[in-house]
């Protein structure tokens, strides 16, 4: 029995995470008591995560039997021996095969397919054998149609929960332009339209495995023109939805990469994620950023950044320079060199007297002058030597600059010069202004 796998009724449906503290709630649905207290009281929530059912009794019961169950399978571990275990594999392998075809032959026509889904994916739970049998039984054919039937103008309840369940399979299996035909089903205008959907309306545990499902579409080459022609900016809020999403960090890092993938393919993405309001939230979710949220946070308002309205959203959001500017020298050297890229950007295309004194006010000029510093070349130096060529003389006249470095600035000329002069002793290139301008 694989710890670091717990079965799927010992987790929590919010975070996926095993359960220490499992409570039930009105709709009959167990969840970890800080999470679903969280969603509750901090979030004001008044639906049950795992079924969307609108509820108005907020009681929560121990669940003590659930309790005792985890608890026993945590203790259990490798207690038996490995020689019991494979002769068990060995016997258990063949039923599951026969189990598998048997709950895909009667699934499309049986009336109780949410039960039948579950039990599906209590078996590929169990490892990749089990997964691989799946998938060479012809299995993600029938998820797709399931997934498809959401689609359908008389799709209920029921549909809806069956399409749930056929996601909390399909993100567990592995997706590639590799692995063929898995990535060419889940890449069909219908399947990825169903997925959007959930994205938008499914569950807290639904909209996860959604994600990372696109996670790892986009990774491949999969063209999102569909998605975006079709979906607009609804598309882009639903991802922004689950960047913001505290509880789950999986589903909110998920969320990040994929608009990274997105937003590197082209102009016409950036703008629909402008219009989506990404840059105000990113900026507003940057300050309690961890180090690896932050670094892919940072990336997204980059590629934003490259466009006029991009920079302009992030100018004129009161906290866009500071937040940019604390994360500089603060987090990591990724997310250092990311910040120079926007404020040279925000420097070279949009620098009005406001956003220069900003970047006074608020310490970004300090920083890049401590980035000039620097021993060597790289590319950050080469931007932080271009901004102070734009606009030093600019900042040298403001009386809020700090007494200690105006000399400095005053000075800073004479620094570019030996920068260049070294550069040519070194090289033997006499003119480096091409390359910096580059």
């Amino acid at each position: 029995m694989a710890m670091d796998f717990p079965p799927y009724h010992f987790r929590c449906p919010i975070s996926m995470d095993l359960m220490k503290d499992p409570v039930t709630i009105s709709t009959g649905v167990t969840y970890e008591r800080v999470n679903i207290e969280k969603w509750f009281f901090t979030y004001k929530k008044k639906t049950c995560p795992a079924t969307m059912q609108r509820i108005s009794n907020f009681d929560t019961i121990p669940n003590h039997t659930l309790k005792r169950l985890i608890l026993a399978w945590q203790n259990q571990g490798d207690s038996k021996s490995s020689s019991s275990s494979s002769c068990e594999l060995l016997n258990s392998h063949s039923d599951k095969h026969e189990e598998i075809k048997a709950l895909l032959s009667t699934i499309m026509s049986s009336p109780f397919k949410v039960s039948s889904l579950k039990k599906l994916r209590s078996i590929i739970d169990m490892g990749e054998e089990t997964r691989n049998d799946f998938i060479s039984s012809n299995g993600v054919e029938v998820l797709v149609q399931i997934l498809d039937q959401i689609l359908t103008e008389n799709s209920d309840f029921i549909t809806f929960r069956a399409c749930e369940e056929a996601l909390c399979i399909l993100h567990q299996l592995p997706i590639s332009e590799e692995e063929g035909n898995t990535f060419k089903l889940l890449s069909r205008q219908d399947s990825t339209r169903s997925m959007t959907i959930m994205l938008q309306r499914g569950s807290a545990e639904a909209r996860l495995h959604t994600i990372t499902i696109f996670k790892k579409m986009a990774k491949t080459n999969y063209d999102w023109n569909f998605v975006i022609q079709d979906q607009g900016i609804d598309f882009f809020k639903s991802l922004l939805e689950l960047v913001s999403d505290e509880i789950c960090s999986k589903a909110s890092s998920c969320a990040l990469e994929v608009l990274i993938e997105i937003l590197r393919a082209s102009k016409k993405n950036k703008l629909r994620a402008i219009e989506a309001g990404a840059v105000c939230v990113l900026i507003e979710l940057l300050q309690e950023s961890s180090r690896s949220r932050c670094e892919k946070m940072l990336q997204v308002i980059k590629f934003l950044c490259e466009c006029a309205e991009g920079r302009q959203a992030l100018v004129e959001h009161g906290m866009g320079i500071v937040a940019i500017s604390k994360k500089m020298m603060h987090v990591s050297n990724v997310a250092t060199k990311i910040g120079v890229k926007i404020m040279w950007l925000v420097c070279n295309f949009h620098p009005t007297e406001k956003v220069l004194e900003e970047m006074l006010i608020y310490g970004s000029v300090k920083k890049l002058l401590a980035l000039l510093h620097m021993d060597g070349r790289s590319s950050t130096k080469d931007k932080v030597v271009k901004i102070f060529k734009m606009h030093g003389n600019s900042w040298k006249r403001y009386p809020c600059y700090p007494s200690d470095l105006k000399g400095y600035l005053g000075c800073v000329r004479q620094a570019v010069d030996n920068f260049l002069d070294k550069f040519e002793l070194v090289t033997g290139v006499g003119n480096i202004l091409p390359f910096l301008m580059i």
